[in-house]
């Protein structure tokens, strides 16, 4: 065979286990990309149960099913930038992109689990008032005003209906201690002074109320 011939089946050979490389690259980049979101959705899992319905434990992990995804994005934004604070949630955010930031708040998004319910049902009826009216006396504006009247909220605006009663106690009653922190604001802020002027037993009227909603 003369040198040109040689050449050229060398180069053939070449090309042909580049292409082929370059073609298993490409078959297996997908599903990598895949397998980090389904890796990340996995740890939330963890706390925040297998369908995103959160976990009733000692300490009590928030629903994230459908949740408004502008909402999850800026709330791991305020994690991230610890304008809310939360070691656990300061680690688990710092590492994700903006790209994976988006893609696990759209899943959650399209999760809709029963939610668990079983908060005392005594004060239904005064949560109800508060959520659909306010409390003008106190200067609290009606819950529904914001979030809705069937409270799935919009936009940065959460979704309240379904909420486990002891996480939106937690969170009302401790307002000051964890959201708000440093010299940034966002949409949150609103309820600084909505959470201060609500009592203790009007917190768990309204959380037990919303807890229900479908």
């Amino acid at each position: 065979m003369k040198a040109t011939g040689l050449w050229l089946v060398l180069l053939a050979a070449m090309l042909t286990v580049i292409f082929t490389a370059t073609g298993n690259a490409q078959y297996r980049a997908a599903p990598a990309r895949q397998g980090g979101l389904e890796a990340k959705l996995e740890y939330c899992k963890t706390c925040h149960g297998l369908s995103g319905q959160g976990y009733m434990g000692y300490f009590p992990m928030p629903r994230l099913a459908g949740q408004q995804p502008d909402y999850i994005e800026a709330q791991l934004r305020a994690f991230i930038e610890r304008r809310r604070t939360n070691p656990i949630m300061f680690n688990v955010a710092h590492v994700l992109s903006p790209s994976m930031l988006t893609a696990l708040a759209t899943h959650f998004r399209g999760l809709n689990p029963r939610p668990f319910g079983g908060a005392p049902r005594g004060s239904l009826a005064e949560g109800k008032k508060i959520f659909e009216e306010g409390l003008p006396e106190a200067n609290v504006p009606a819950c529904s005003a914001c979030h809705g009247t069937d409270g799935h909220g919009q936009n940065e605006i959460p979704r309240l209906a379904g909420q486990l009663y002891p996480y939106t106690v937690g969170q009302l009653s401790g307002w000051k201690t964890e959201r708000g922190q440093g010299s940034a604001v966002d949409t949150s802020a609103i309820m600084a002074p909505t959470a201060h002027n609500m009592t203790r037993s009007q917190v768990e009227a309204v959380a037990a109320y919303v807890s229900n909603l479908p």
